[in-house]
């Protein structure tokens, strides 16, 4: 079905896709590639929510060779009016022979009528090239359209023996400048970032994206002002933040979960907080699809417990501290050894002089 030709042009669309990854949440991440008698013509990626789509760039830079021509596409083209007009429409437009999409579009106004109106229009579609890929590529946009629930990834880092700071509360720094860097990038790929109060009192955290602290690899290709400061969620049950804080000195939006915030009215505040409500919330109300978590013990274990996380990121440093210092989730409750939370870990690497591993839980269900 696929030739070895639809492959490479397929492959060349998910790496323009990439490029996306810092700068287009809550849209997905989608590369297009236009060919017209095996010379590509046109390219294209989706590089920021509420400007046109891959297709667009890639047909604007085609021009009149689009017509009869084969577009190689990641994400199936949108048939809806959002805040811009549909693709597939676009491609009709534009006379184009073929259209090779990666994977279908799990959103539900689109789902198989992009795809639709391409085939009714005369248009040869073909869809499943690299699919996988395609997949990873948009893994919280795809949850979120599946299930309502964003793609929740934790962040911890400790000692070897699994200490995140002395009793005393001193943490600054257990790991290397280099694995804060690493934060800095996945902060930036996120759709927001969670913590609670109690965090940003202790640390007098800002939470924000910091250029400057970028790796050198990404500030040569995104400028200070490209990048987007993704939203900072923070559970705040009691209402302790004050304005003082380094927290409300930053211009990026914020979103505070308490009684004050009409949109969690139904919410119990008189117990710990129910964490899936406030994620559909999230996810509904405020399109966040993906969430960044940085927090203590406490919501770490809250979220391990309750099935929420997705992928586990894990920063160990060379160091040990024994009985002196903090563990990393604290009781777990656990009376055998079945009921430990198994991983399946993805990758194991180092960065600066720490180990970092990135694992999924793996469900007992």
């Amino acid at each position: 079905m696929f030739t070895i030709e639809d492959h490479t042009h397929m492959s060349r669309a998910l790496k323009l896709a990439e490029l996306g990854k810092y700068t287009t949440a809550p849209n997905p991440r989608v590369g297009c590639v236009i060919v017209k008698d095996g010379l590509v013509v046109g390219e294209g990626f989706h590089y920021r929510a509420g400007e046109p789509h891959a297709e667009v760039h890639a047909l604007q830079a085609a021009k009149e060779r689009a017509i009869g021509a084969t577009v190689y596409v990641t994400l199936e083209p949108c048939s809806h009016y959002g805040r811009t007009p549909p693709c597939a429409e676009a491609l009709i437009k534009a006379k184009v022979g073929r259209v090779v999409c990666a994977m279908q579009d799990p959103n539900t106004l689109v789902s198989g009528r992009g795809i639709q109106m391409l085939r009714s229009a005369g248009i040869e579609v073909d869809v499943g090239l690299l699919e996988q890929d395609a997949l990873d590529l948009n893994r919280a946009f795809i949850k979120t359209m599946r299930s309502g629930l964003p793609f929740v990834q934790l962040k911890l880092a400790g000692s070897l023996d699994g200490q995140t700071a002395l009793k005393n509360g001193q943490s600054q720094w257990i790991t290397s400048s280099q694995a804060r860097q690493d934060v800095q990038a996945f902060r930036a790929q996120s759709g927001a970032i969670l913590s609670t109060s109690k965090t940003v009192i202790e640390d007098n955290a800002s939470l924000t994206v910091r250029w400057s602290e970028l790796p050198a690899s990404i500030q040569a290709i995104y400028p200070e002002k490209a990048l987007r400061q993704p939203p900072r969620v923070i559970l705040d049950r009691k209402q302790t933040l004050t304005s003082d804080l380094r927290f409300f000195q930053s211009q990026s939006e914020s979103i505070i979960i308490a009684p004050s915030n009409e949109h969690f009215d139904e919410l119990d505040w008189s117990k710990q907080l129910e964490l899936l409500p406030i994620f559909k919330t999230l996810a509904k109300t405020y399109s966040i699809n993906h969430l960044w978590v940085e927090a203590g013990a406490t919501l770490s274990r809250s979220l391990i417990r309750e099935g929420l996380v997705d992928e586990l990121i894990l920063y160990i440093a060379p160091k040990l501290m024994g009985n002196d210092g903090r563990g990393l989730l604290g009781d777990l409750g656990l009376t055998s050894l079945e009921q430990a939370i198994d991983l399946d870990i993805k990758e194991v690497r180092m960065v600066g002089k720490d180990l970092r591993i990135i694992a999924n839980p793996i469900s007992k269900e």
